[in-house]
């Protein structure tokens, strides 16, 4: 375990166990979520993490794919299968960026993948959302987001409205379940493209916009749920 000694917050948004063995990293982590109201739990060796997460049941695990000991898809796989850790969400870090690594993290059970090197305003945005949908899963006891009949499956990609299955892109998809698990808060369009299409990916916040006019054309007659607030960004109508 490390302790870097820096202040906790007055007022803790929820406990994020960090597992990574670069001091620097670690370091930058774990001072932008005080920043953002979050407790921190730092380890640096591979075999400390799951005796780690058993012991604090953190809100979310910020996951080093390469740590010293033991490797972060061993970790995630012992996490998805134990009772006591299997919902905790996990977030891959890793400085691998090959699409074989991140289906491999995902594969095992990881909720999100971010390569390094990051931008912390990304890393924030999806932390935050990450924890959103998780709140939500726990709060229904379902793996699925749902407004009437339309539904999504979060464990199959899937979105249906009624029996009909809807054919979305991926990021259609990721921009739908992120603003229904937002539950009626604001996304401003910066937070949509961190979330949704990362910072590797040469956009500008009107490039949402597109994508939301296509969404919103695949889920007639739920496209009105999809509001614009002028000026700041989108909200999915309860």
């Amino acid at each position: 375990m490390i302790d870097l000694k820096s202040p906790e917050p007055a007022k803790s948004n929820g406990l994020i166990l960090v597992a990574e063995d670069d001091k620097a990293i670690l370091e930058l982590i774990d001072y932008n979520l005080k920043l953002e109201g979050f407790k921190t739990c730092l380890v640096g060796q591979g075999d400390e993490v799951f005796s780690a997460v058993q012991k604090h049941k953190p809100d979310l695990v910020l996951l080093d794919l390469m740590l010293p000991g033991e490797g972060g898809i061993e970790i995630c796989k012992k996490m998805r299968s134990t009772e006591s850790t299997k919902r905790i969400p996990v977030i891959m870090l890793t400085a691998k960026s090959s699409e074989t690594d991140k289906v491999v993290g995902l594969e095992v059970g990881a909720d999100d993948y971010v390569t390094k090197p990051f931008s912390t305003k990304e890393l924030m945005a999806r932390v935050k959302a990450s924890l959103r949908r998780n709140k939500l899963i726990n709060q229904t006891q379902k793996e699925v987001l749902q407004k009437g009949d339309l539904t999504i499956d979060l464990r199959s990609y899937k979105v249906s409205i009624g029996s009909q299955e809807i054919g979305l892109t991926l990021t259609e998809y990721k921009l739908l379940r992120e603003l229904m698990a937002a539950q009626g808060e604001v996304l401003s369009r910066g937070d949509l493209v961190s979330i949704v299409m990362g910072p590797d990916v040469s956009v500008t916040d009107r490039t949402i916009d597109v994508h939301l006019a296509s969404l919103r054309k695949k889920i007639n007659p739920y496209a009105d749920h999809i509001e614009t607030v002028r000026g700041v960004g989108y909200r999915f109508k309860q």
